[in-house]
C-alpha cells in the first residue's frame, strides 16, 4: 500500500531554494557540470527527482505544492518582453526572422521524425505527432491540450504518453544545450563583443545577462517599480486571456505567457517612446533571473521521472531519435544559418532547449553559457521571442498540416 505525503507550500518554496543551492554545489564541484555548463537548477531539481522517485518505489509517494510556478513563468516572460525595446527589436529584426523559419523547418521535421518511426513501430502515426513538435516544442501545456483534441476527435488515450515525452523534452533539452553551445564556441574559438570580467551594464543599458560577478545595484525603490510592471503584465496577460477565449476564436487562444510577452513588449516600447519612465533593466535582469531559476527548479523537482521507466519501447526510440535530430540540426543547420558567431552558438544552444523542452530551459541553457563566455544580448532578444512568441503560431499550422495530411 502506497503512503502520500503532500508537502505544503512554504515547505515546498524551502525545497525550491535548497535545490539551486544543491545545484550550485553540484556544478561548482563536478568538472563534467562545469565544462558543459549544465544549468543550476536542472541539476537540483533533476537530484530532488531522482530521490522522490526512489521513494515511490519504496512506497512512498511525495507531492509538492507550488503555486507559485505560474506566477513565476508569467513574470519571466513579461520581463523578456520589458526588455524587449523596438531599437533592439530593430537590431536583431533580420535574426528574428532567420531563426524563426530555422524553426519552422525543425518543427517539419521534428514531426517527420516522429509520423515516420511511429509508423515503423506500429504505432499510430497521430502518436508520432505527439512524439514530436506537440510534446517537445510544445512543452506539458500543448500536450495536455492536443490529448485532450484526440481523445475526442480519434478516440486516442494520449495523455501519459504526452506527458512522459514532453518531460523528457524538458530533461534533454536542458542537458544538451550548454554541451552544444560550448562545444562551438570552442571549436571556433569564438568570443563575446563585450568583457565579461567588466560591469557591461555601465557600457550597455539594454545587456540582459546578468551576471553574479558583477555588483548589484538594487534599491527597494527600482525594486518595487520593476515588480509593479511585472504584475500589471501578468495580470494582464490573465484577464486577456479570459477576454480571448470568450470570442471563442481558436487561432487567437495562446497560452498565458505569451500574452504576458506580448504586453511586455508594448508596456517597454509605450514607456520608451513616451519617455515617461526608463526601465531598469539591471534590475529587471535580477528579477527575471531569479524568477526564472526558481520556475525550473519547482518545474524539475516536479517531474514524475517514473513515467519514463514506464514508457514502451517505441516512445524510447522516438525521442532518441529526436534528441539526436535536434543537436544534429543547431549545429549544421542554425548555427551556419545565423552566421557562425558568438552569438549563433548561443542561439542554438537556445534552440536546443525550446526545441526539446521549453523556452525557460532554452534561456537557462543560454544563461549557463553566458555567465561562463560573456554576454549576448541578441540571443537574449531573438530567442525568446522565437521561442515564447511565434513558435506556438507556427506549431499550430504544421501540426494542423500533418493531422490534415494523415486524417
Amino acid at each position: 500500500m502506497e503512503t502520500t505525503y503532500q508537502i505544503g507550500a512554504l515547505h515546498s518554496f524551502i525545497l525550491v531554494i535548497l535545490v539551486l543551492f544543491i545545484g550550485r554545489a553540484l556544478c561548482s564541484s563536478m568538472a563534467a557540470l562545469k565544462k558543459f555548463n549544465i544549468p543550476e537548477p536542472i541539476v537540483g531539481g533533476l537530484v530532488v527527482a531522482v530521490l522522490v522517485t526512489v521513494l515511490k518505489y519504496q512506497g512512498i509517494q511525495v507531492e509538492f505544492s507550488v503555486p507559485m510556478k505560474d506566477i513565476l513563468m508569467l513574470f519571466f516572460f513579461s520581463a523578456v518582453g520589458l526588455s524587449a525595446s523596438y531599437k533592439m527589436l530593430l537590431k536583431g529584426g533580420r535574426q528574428v526572422f532567420v531563426l524563426l523559419l530555422l524553426a519552422m523547418l525543425f518543427l517539419i521535421l521534428q514531426n517527420a521524425v516522429g509520423v515516420g518511426l511511429a509508423a515503423t513501430l506500429g504505432l499510430d502515426p497521430l502518436m508520432g505527432l505527439v512524439a514530436g513538435s506537440i510534446s517537445l516544442s510544445g512543452g506539458h501545456g500543448t500536450g495536455a491540450a492536443w490529448s485532450q483534441t484526440f481523445a475526442e476527435n480519434y478516440g486516442l488515450n494520449t495523455m501519459e504518453f504526452a506527458m512522459a515525452a514532453a518531460t523528457f523534452g524538458l530533461i534533454i533539452g536542458g542537458v544538451v544545450g550548454g554541451p552544444v553551445g560550448q562545444g562551438l564556441i570552442n571549436k571556433y574559438k569564438l568570443r563575446e563583443g563585450y568583457n565579461h570580467k567588466e560591469n557591461h551594464h555601465l557600457k550597455d543599458k539594454k545587456v540582459m545577462t546578468y551576471d553574479r560577478r558583477e555588483e548589484d545595484r538594487v534599491s527597494a525603490t527600482n525594486l518595487a517599480e520593476i515588480l509593479f510592471l511585472l504584475l500589471l503584465c501578468a495580470v494582464g496577460a490573465m484577464e486577456l486571456q479570459t477576454w480571448v477565449v470568450s470570442l471563442d476564436i481558436p487561432w487567437l487562444n495562446m497560452p498565458q505567457f505569451v500574452y504576458a510577452l506580448f504586453i511586455g513588449v508594448v508596456l517597454s516600447n509605450l514607456l520608451d517612446v513616451s519617455k515617461l519612465y526608463t526601465i531598469n533593466n539591471e534590475v529587471l535582469d535580477v528579477v527575471s533571473t531569479l524568477c526564472l531559476t526558481l520556475f525550473l527548479a519547482m518545474a524539475l523537482m516536479s517531474l514524475k521521472l517514473w513515467e519514463l521507466f514506464n514508457l514502451a519501447l517505441p516512445l524510447l526510440v522516438i525521442l532518441v531519435a529526436q534528441t539526436l535530430l535536434v543537436i544534429t540540426f543547431v549545429v549544421i543547420v542554425t548555427f551556419r544559418a545565423m552566421g557562425k558567431s558568438y552569438d549563433a552558438a548561443i542561439i542554438s544552444a537556445g534552440q536546443c532547449g525550446f526545441g526539446m523542452g521549453a523556452t525557460p530551459t532554452a534561456v537557462m541553457n543560454m544563461s549557463a553559457l553566458t555567465a561562463r563566455n560573456g554576454p549576448s544580448p541578441q540571443a537574449f532578444i531573438v530567442v525568446p521571442v522565437v521561442g515564447a512568441f511565434f513558435i506556438d503560431i507556427v506549431n499550430l499550422i504544421v501540426l494542423q498540416g500533418y493531422i490534415g495530411f494523415l486524417d
